[in-house]
Parts: structure tokens; C-alpha cells; sequence
């Protein structure tokens, strides 16, 4: 149960203020019924229209959004800067949403974003091992002794890694890889300790959960709840 003006505050994105004159000007219906009642409790099973327009309110989102190159993993950038949340409607800009792991501004794929806080602690704990899968194209094609270093945990910097798979391909310039940890630009980095840079690269999966492939650069939509439940059960797997 909760306050009426509360509810459609989240819903609406407006302060509690306009949310109370929204109610009174008797825009607002509980189970078909116009309530003028900013204080009245509203329960969680409750039918709300806006305006007419049937709502609904879940505590936290979860989106899964395509990002496209040149875009800021980011809630907020610099002047001239296009974040991901940006490329979302204003009706799904709440409060907290950011994105859960960060893709550089060159890198395209999976970015999920949500408001659910303790979700992404999870996801991205280093506890966890979360897989992240990306697809990769290389300026020159990788040998065996790189995908030897990726599966044996290679060092970078003095810093020891976690092992990495490396599947190979018939060109060996077009790899998909897997990441159990998320390092500033770490796949760029791999490879560039073996003499190779990557042209492009894309992140296709984070754990069990792919990429919309109907998803074009840009696009989003919320995740189903059987593809929270797979991450959730992905985090508890590997943290048994």
C-alpha cells in the first residue's frame, strides 16, 4: 500500500506537487473509479488510469538497450555528449536509472540499465564471475599463443587476470570472447599485448541473456522477468 500522490509521482516522473493537482483536476481512476484523494492508500493490485491511459508501476526497471558507438556508458555527460539514458524516453528516465557496467565510447551491444541497485552490485560484483560475451574484429588475425595467454589468465600491467575464452574462427580476425571480470578496456587491452588492435567490438550477451537481435543501434525495451531470473540465477551459480 501506498499514498496515492506518491504513486503517480513515480509513475508520472513529477514531484509530489503536481502529482496532488493531477489527482484533484480528476485525472486520475482507481479500479475505474475517479479518486480525488491525493492521501488515499492505494493497493499494489490496484487498476490506475492517467488521463485515461491505464499504468502501472513496478518498483525498479530493467532495460536492455542496443548501444550504438559514440555514446557514454553514463547517466550524465559533458556539454555535446549523448549518454545512454538519453536515448530513452523521458517516461523511462527515473530517478537512479543508470547503466550496470560501463562500454566504452567506441564499443557497441548490450547495455542494461536499471534503478535497481542491489541487482547490479550483483551482476557486476567481482564475486560473482558474470560472463560478458563480445564479438570482436581485429586489424590482423590472432595466433595460438594469444589464445593460450586469454585461457591461461594472462598478466597486464603487474595485474594477474582471470582466465578468458577466445573462440576461434575460420579468418581468426573475427574471435568472440568471454570475460568472467570487467577491466578499463580490458579486451582492447589483451589484445593489444599480442600486437593486434581491435577495429570494432561488440558486447552480444551479459551471462545467459543475448542481445535483442531485433534491437537495432539505438533501440531498447524493457527485459522480461524470466531474463532477470536467468541473471539473478547466473549470480548464484557462480557464487556457490
Amino acid at each position: 500500500m501506498q499514498r496515492l500522490d506518491k504513486l503517480v509521482a513515480k509513475i508520472q516522473l513529477i514531484s509530489r506537487k503536481e502529482a496532488r493537482e493531477l489527482i484533484k483536476s480528476g485525472q486520475v481512476a482507481l479500479d475505474g473509479c475517479v479518486c480525488t484523494d491525493a492521501g488515499a492508500q492505494v493497493r499494489d493490485t490496484a487498476e490506475i488510469t492517467i488521463g485515461g491511459t491505464p499504468k502501472r508501476y513496478t518498483p525498479f526497471v530493467y532495460i536492455m538497450l542496443h548501444k550504438p558507438e559514440g555514446v557514454i556508458s553514463a547517466s550524465a555527460g559533458k556539454d555535446g555528449e549523448t549518454t545512454v539514458t538519453d536515448l530513452l524516453p523521458k517516461s523511462m528516465r527515473r530517478p537512479g536509472l543508470f547503466p550496470a557496467g560501463r562500454l566504452d565510447k567506441a564499443t557497441t551491444g548490450f547495455c542494461l540499465l536499471t534503478d535497481d541497485g542491489a541487482f547490479a552490485h550483483r551482476i557486476l560484483s567481482p564475486r560473482s564471475h558474470v560472463a560478458k560475451t563480445y564479438e570482436a574484429r581485429l586489424d590482423k588475425p590472432f595466433d595460438d599463443e594469444t589464445a593460450r595467454d586469454f585461457a591461461g589468465g594472462m598478466t597486464l600491467n603487474g595485474q594477474k587476470l582471470l582466465s578468458a575464452e577466445l573462440t576461434p574462427c575460420p579468418d581468426r580476425l573475427h574471435p568472440q570472447v568471454v570475460l568472467r571480470q570487467g577491466l578499463y578496456h580490458q579486451v582492447r587491452r589483451m589484445f593489444q599485448k599480442h600486437g593486434m588492435t581491435v577495429l570494432e567490438l561488440k558486447r552480444t550477451k551479459i551471462g545467459p541473456v543475448a542481445l535483442d537481435p531485433a534491437l537495432a543501434p539505438g533501440q531498447w525495451r524493457e527485459m522480461t522477468a524470466e531474463e532477470v531470473a536467468a541473471l539473478n540465477a547466473a549470480v548464484q551459480k557462480q557464487q556457490k
